[in-house]
């Protein structure tokens, strides 16, 4: 038990580092739901774009066609 003590005071920073460790942790999962939510909303957007009459407007050219 004395060892795991002493690993939690981590030689007398306990004060400094256990807190880092606490704001990665936060800014991580943070991070991670951001990321999440912006994949959603991505996806709907690309759902909403792909939906039919949401083409191209008329008068655009097809990509790889050459029309001159």
């Amino acid at each position: 038990m004395n060892t795991f003590s002493q690993f939690l005071a981590m030689g007398g920073y306990a004060g400094f580092v256990w807190p880092a460790y606490g704001v990665t942790a936060a800014v991580l999962v943070l991070l991670l739901i951001d990321t999440l939510r912006r994949v959603r909303r991505r996806r709907a957007e690309l759902v909403r774009l792909e939906a039919p009459g949401r083409g191209r407007p008329s008068g655009t050219a097809e990509a790889g066609t050459d029309d001159a």
